[in-house]
């Protein structure tokens, strides 16, 4: 395997399939196939998903929502989409784990950077929810913190498009992907793979990001055996 420990960065919107919010149990189970394809590889796999099907907290905070209390509905919306995603994992007889920067012992074990390796080692897919626990911070952000701390050796990026454009390739037909691009040819054209605050901290950890399409299947497996998927950001 090209990556032995990784962290799978999803959308919460990723979640809705062809619904207009809310979760969709097929999109689900999809996921829980293609994610048990490389844990039976050997993989070292957590995963942190975002809560943008349920609630957003920069949208709640402008229709009038305290900015910090909208984030903090986000966190646990992330919480509810961790739940799903680990139910889904179970069902297809993989071991998880669900940690959560926000304490809730009732559902979820407490974030502790040790307990997370430990659990990665002895073959468990870990989800992180809650985000960093912080409001002002968005779940790429918390990604990639997490992927620093458990030394992952990438973050991959599951979206619906299949890597990084020039444009938006869903609206420009002339948008031309690149195979791979470097940190700093990012910040130069502008283009849009996280924010800021979270692409600033992959890179000064030289952390790769790799953007690729999780809704085709034998991607992710394709991906971590090597195969170029996607566009590959790093140094």
């Amino acid at each position: 395997m090209t990556y032995k420990r990784i962290l799978l960065k999803l959308s919460g919107e990723a979640l809705m399939g062809d619904r207009q919010y809310g979760i969709d149990p097929a999109r689900l189970a999809e996921y829980a196939k293609e994610i048990k394809k490389i844990v039976d590889k050997g993989v070292e796999v957590a995963i942190v998903i975002g809560g943008g099907n349920i609630f957003r907290g920069v949208a709640g905070a402008s229709n009038g929502i305290d900015r910090v209390q909208a984030d903090y509905m986000g966190m646990l919306a992330t919480v509810i989409n961790g739940l799903a995603l680990q139910s889904a994992l179970e069902d297809a007889g993989i071991k998880t784990r669900l940690l959560t920067a926000i304490k809730m012992e009732q559902v979820a074990e407490p974030f502790i950077k040790r307990r997370a390796v430990r659990h990665l080692e002895k073959g468990r897919v870990v989800i992180f929810g809650g985000g960093t626990g912080n409001p002002y911070f968005t779940t790429d952000t918390a990604a990639v913190l997490r992927a620093i701390e458990i030394n992952a050796n990438a973050i991959l990026k599951g979206t619906r498009v299949d890597g990084i454009y020039t444009s938006d390739p869903e609206k420009f037909k002339d948008a031309i992907k690149f195979d791979s691009i470097t940190y700093k040819d990012v910040m130069s054209k502008g283009l849009k793979v996280m924010d800021m605050t979270a692409f600033t901290l992959s890179q000064e950890n030289d952390l790769p990001i790799v953007v690729f399409d999780m809704n085709t299947k034998g991607n992710l497996e394709k991906l971590v055996s090597g195969e170029k998927i996607g566009t590959k950001v790093d140094k």
